[in-house]
């Protein structure tokens, strides 16, 4: 987890108003994995690469305390400014070096910042900190989909998907894995009781707009704009022009988006 490519204050402000809080189908199919393996009490939980808290702040109800981590400043900085729960801290840190007694942490979580993870690394510290029959969670999703557009003059979805197309080339090997459901991470998993839920479907309404800034938020996205800062943001607004086209509305018109869920969900041996 020593890639940072959430230095830059308007990046960080644009991810926490673009990303979306965990689904409670998500949070449930944790927390009910957690306590059918360990059982409470629930005292710690640790969520890596933690960005602005949105999975953070979802585990609060559950646990004694919850400790957001990330290896970037400027998004523990973020994280702080959003009113939460007491129990709720954030702390700079990496998924590789875990600053947490042995044995101490009932579950360790991650969304959507696993594939930046040295996984060799940080299962071995994962295996640490974790109680016995403590589980790790990692989750991730794919590119939403727009529901309810069957008869526009372009689809949509076509559209959205040549906007994530405009990030391909820029992707590292990790990020690939997003792709194929963390499959690599899953069997990088040195737990032998594992395994993954998959074709976790969550629907939600956002302004046409909001797809630009998601895919924006992206970490690769950041890679684009350094290499090619003339096309980066040029590309991205063109083709949501086309989307809006495509809808008959403004980019402020509010539309229903369908995205897929994914969790690998492992146990630490008694």
């Amino acid at each position: 987890m020593t890639v940072n490519f959430f230095k830059e204050h308007s990046h960080v402000a644009m991810y926490r108003k673009s990303r979306l809080s965990s689904p409670s189908q998500v949070d449930e199919l944790v927390l009910n994995y957690l306590k059918a393996k360990k059982g409470k009490p629930f005292t710690l939980a640790v969520d890596i690469g933690c960005g602005s808290g949105q999975s953070t702040r979802g585990l609060a109800s559950y646990f004694d305390k919850v400790v957001g981590i990330d290896v970037s400043e400027a998004q523990i900085e973020e994280a702080k400014k959003v009113d939460g729960p007491d129990n709720v801290s954030y702390r700079l840190g990496l998924a590789e070096n875990l600053e947490f007694e042995d044995g101490s942490v009932d579950l360790v979580t991650s969304g959507t910042a696993v594939h930046w993870f040295k996984m060799e690394k940080f299962m071995k510290e994962a295996e640490r900190v974790l109680k016995p029959k403590g589980c790790v969670a990692l989750y991730g999703y794919n590119i939403p989909t727009l529901l309810g557009y069957d008869n526009c003059p372009e689809d949509p979805d076509q559209i959205v998907e040549e906007m994530s197309a405009q990030l391909e080339p820029y992707e590292t090997k990790g990020y690939k894995t997003v792709w194929t459901d963390y499959q690599e991470q899953l069997d990088a998993i040195t737990f032998p009781d594992k395994e993954r839920a998959e074709d976790i479907f969550i629907k939600f309404k956002k302004p046409v707009s909001w797809i630009k800034g998601y895919l924006k938020s992206f970490g690769v996205y950041q890679i684009y704009l350094k290499k090619d800062p003339e096309n980066a943001d040029a590309s991205m607004d063109q083709i949501e022009q086309r989307l809006i086209n495509a809808l008959g509305g403004s980019s402020e018109t509010i539309v229903e988006f369908s995205l897929k869920y994914y969790c690998v969900l492992a146990s630490k041996p008694e």
